[in-house]
C-alpha cells in the first residue's frame, strides 16, 4: 500500500516533554489563595545562610529606610531574566536608603548552584538560602521571581513583579520589546516620597517554589517504580544536562522540588506541549500524556512523593550523543559564532552559506541543531536554487529542508523518499534569537544525510498556503484571514506546520474537495508562538488534483494579548516578530509521479 511507505519520524522517537525557556513553566496568575496577600503584614526577624556560608539577618538592615526581598530560583527561566535587573535596581537605589536581599527558597537548589547563579547573573546583593521555606512561608511566597518591599517597621508595602517586560502567559511566555511599567521602581519612588503605593499588588507569574512534601510518604506508587520510568519516557529527552529543559528530571530530590510545578502544568495541559484539538486528525507525534500517566503523577505527589525501593529504579536512559538522525554525511555550520545580547529584541538573522554542492543531491534526513539552546527560539533551514537570489522579504523559489523549535523532531523521510537539491544550490539558515539575561554566543549547525539517487522513488515536497495581503487592525481580537493552496496532481499529505507571530490566536487547516465537501484536517484553537510544532499524520491524507488546502488564521491585536508588541499598530505581513505572518507549511509526496532514479545524471 502507498500509505505503508510513509511511517513518520515521530514513530521512532518518544514524544518530548520540553519547551523553550519561558514556555517551560507557563503560568499567568494574579495573587491567588495559594499566593497569600501579605500587604500590611509585619515581617519578623529571620536569619539565613548566604552563598558564602555567612549567616544574615533581616535585623542587619535596621538602619535603612526600605528593604526589598526578592525570591529567586536558580533554574526558573524568569528568575534568570530578572536576576540582573534586581542588581541594577539595587545599585540604582542604594544611595537613597534602600537595601536588597535575594532569597532562594527551593529545596532542590544548593548553595553551590546559587553561587554559580549569582556569578553568571552578576548578582552581588546578599543571596540567602531558605532551604526549609520558613521565610517563604512567613511572606506567603509561592513563586519566584516575586518581590516584597518592607518599610522601616518592616511591614509589607508592595508585593508582586519587578516590571512588565517578561512574563508567562496563559500557555506560554512573552517578552515585550521594552518595559512599559517599572512596578517595583514606582513603588520605591512613591514610598521614598512619603506616599502610599498606588498599585501595591501586581500580577505574579513564575515558577512554584520547590517545597519538600509536608505529608508523610505513603502508597504503592513510588518514584523508583513509577515516576522514574514515566519521566524517562516523556521528559528527560529535554530535561537533562545540556538540553533545552532548564532543569533535569533525572534525580529524585530534583523532581520532588519541582513536583507541584509538574502537577500544575500537567493538570492545565501546558505540558507536554501540544496545541492541536483532539477532535480532528490523528498524529503520530501526539505528545499528550494519557489519563493513566496523569493519574500516576497526581497520586505520587498527593501521597507525599515516596521514593520507593532502589531495586525498582530503572537504569538511566541513554541518548544519542549529538544528532538524532543517522551520522550526517555533511555538517554545515554558521560561518562564525553569533553574539546574542543580554536583553532586547534581536532581528531575524539570515546566514547565507555555500555548502559546496557541485552536483545534484537527494536529502533523506536533515536536522538543524542550535549551538546554544538557551537563546535560540526557532530555526528554518532552506535551499536557494542557483537560479534564485535570496531575499527574505520577497518571493523566491526556496525549498525548506528542516526546522527547529524546542520539542521538535528532525526530518527523516521513509526509504525511497527524499528532497531534491539542484547542483550549486546555497543554504539559508534563518535563526530567531531570544536574549535570556546574559550575553551569549551561538553557532547553529545543519546536518544532512544524502540518499543514493538510485534508491529514490518519491520526491518530498514542502509547500505553503500563505497570505501576504492581510491587514490586522488595532485593538481587536478574532480577526480572521485565509490562505489557499490548490493541488495540481494527486498528493499524499504527510504533515502540517502552522506559522504566525505574536498576535497569532488560532489556526485551522481544511481540505476543500471538488464536489463541494469540506474536512477539517488540523485545528489549533490556541496558537502559541513559542510552540511552532509540526503535526505528522498517522496515515498520509490523499489530496486529489483540484482539491484545495485552505488555512484559516485568527489574530489578536488587542490589549488582552500580553505578548502583543503594540496593540495600537495596524499590522501587515513581515518577517520580523513585531510584524505578522499567516503561513500554513505542509509536506507531501505525489501519488503517481515516481522519480526517475537517473534524473540527477540527466540534469548534469
Amino acid at each position: 500500500m502507498l500509505t505503508s511507505m510513509f511511517p513518520l519520524l515521530a514513530r521512532r522517537f518518544v514524544p518530548m516533554f520540553c519547551a523553550p525557556l519561558l514556555a517551560m513553566l507557563a503560568v499567568a496568575l494574579p495573587v491567588r489563595a495559594d499566593d497569600a496577600n501579605s500587604l500590611g503584614r509585619a515581617i519578623e526577624d529571620f536569619s539565613l545562610p548566604d552563598i558564602h556560608g555567612k549567616t544574615r539577618r533581616l535585623a542587619d538592615f535596621a538602619d535603612v529606610r526600605l528593604v526589598v526581598v526578592a525570591f529567586l530560583g536558580t533554574e526558573c527561566p524568569l528568575a534568570r531574566l530578572y536576576a540582573p535587573r534586581v542588581q541594577q535596581l539595587a545599585n540604582e537605589y542604594a544611595a537613597r536608603g534602600v537595601s536588597f536581599v535575594a532569597i532562594d527558597a527551593n529545596s532542590q537548589d544548593s548553595l553551590t548552584e546559587m553561587a554559580a547563579f549569582a556569578r553568571k547573573n552578576e548578582l552581588r546583593t546578599p543571596f540567602l538560602h531558605d532551604a526549609q521555606q520558613r521565610v517563604a512561608d512567613q511572606f506567603g511566597a509561592e513563586r519566584n521571581p516575586l518581590v516584597f518591599v518592607l518599610d522601616r517597621e518592616r511591614v509589607v508595602r508592595y508585593q508582586g513583579r519587578i516590571d512588565d517586560q517578561y512574563g508567562l502567559g496563559a500557555s506560554s511566555g512573552y517578552a515585550r520589546p521594552q518595559v512599559k511599567r517599572r512596578d517595583l521602581a514606582s513603588a520605591l519612588d512613591e514610598l521614598l516620597a512619603g506616599k502610599q503605593v498606588s498599585q501595591p499588588i501586581t500580577l505574579v507569574t513564575g515558577c512554584r517554589i520547590g517545597r519538600k512534601p509536608r505529608a508523610p510518604a505513603k502508597g504503592a506508587i513510588t518514584f523508583n517504580k513509577n515516576m522514574a520510568p514515566l519521566l524517562q519516557n516523556r521528559c528527560v529527552s529535554c530535561h537533562r544536562p545540556g538540553e533545552i529543559g532548564p532543569f533535569a528530571l533525572t534525580d529524585y530530590d530534583e523532581v520532588v522540588g519541582w513536583a507541584e510545578m509538574i502537577r500544575e502544568v500537567v493538570d492545565q495541559e501546558r505540558m507536554p506541549p501540544w496545541s492541536a484539538s483532539a477532535k480532528f486528525g490523528h498524529f503520530s507525534n501526539d505528545a499528550r500524556l494519557s489519563a493513566a500517566e496523569k493519574q500516576v503523577i497526581r497520586d505520587w505527589i498527593e501521597n507525599g512523593c515516596p521514593q520507593g525501593d532502589p531495586k525498582h529504579l530503572p537504569p538511566p536512559r541513554t541518548f544519542a550523543d549529538g544528532w538524532q538522525i543517522d551520522k550526517p554525511d555533511q555538517v554545515i555550520r554558521l560561518p562564525k559564532p553569533f553574539k546574542v545580547p543580554a536583553e532586547g529584541t534581536v532581528p531575524y538573522q539570515y546566514f547565507y552559506i555555500d555548502p559546496g554542492w557541485k552536483e545534484d543531491r537527494w536529502i533523506r534526513a536533515a536536522e538543524v541543531r542550535p549551538g546554544n539552546r538557551g537563546v535560540v527560539h526557532h530555526i528554518l533551514a532552506s535551499i536557494v536554487p542557483p537560479t534564485a537570489l535570496f531575499n527574505p522579504r520577497a518571493d523566491n523559489a526556496i525549498t525548506h529542508i528542516t526546522s527547529y523549535v524546542p520539542g521538535s523532531i528532525p526530518h527523516l523521510y521513509s526509504p525511497g523518499v527524499a528532497i531534491f537539491v539542484p547542483a550549486r544550490s546555497r543554504i539559508v539558515i534563518n535563526v530567531h534569537y531570544t536574549p535570556n539575561g546574559s550575553e551569549q554566543e551561538d553557532q547553529t549547525a545543519l546536518g544532512v544525510v544524502f540518499a543514493d539517487p538510485a534508491t529514490v522513488r518519491k520526491k518530498a515536497n514542502w509547500d505553503i498556503a500563505e497570505n501576504r495581503r492581510f491587514k490586522i487592525v488595532p485593538q481587536a481580537r478574532d480577526q480572521e484571514f485565509t490562505a489557499t493552496y490548490e493541488f495540481r496532481s494527486d498528493q499524499l499529505l504527510l504533515s502540517m506546520s502552522p506559522h504566525m507571530h505574536l498576535r497569532g490566536q488560532s489556526f485551522r487547516y481544511e481540505a476543500h474537495y471538488a464536489d463541494g465537501s469540506r474536512e477539517i484536517l488540523l485545528d489549533v484553537p490556541r496558537y502559541d508562538f513559542n510552540w511552532q510544532l509540526r503535526y505528522d499524520l498517522v496515515e498520509p491524507k490523499r489530496m486529489p488534483a483540484g482539491a484545495r488546502l485552505v488555512c484559516y488564521g485568527r489574530f489578536d491585536n488587542s490589549e488582552e494579548n500580553v505578548a502583543n508588541p503594540d496593540p495600537s499598530a495596524q499590522v501587515t505581513f513581515g518577517w520580523e516578530t513585531y510584524e505578522e505572518m499567516m503561513t500554513g507549511f505542509f509536506t507531501s509526496v505525489g501519488v503517481e509521479d515516481d522519480v526517475d532514479p537517473t534524473a540527477a545524471k540527466k540534469s548534469r
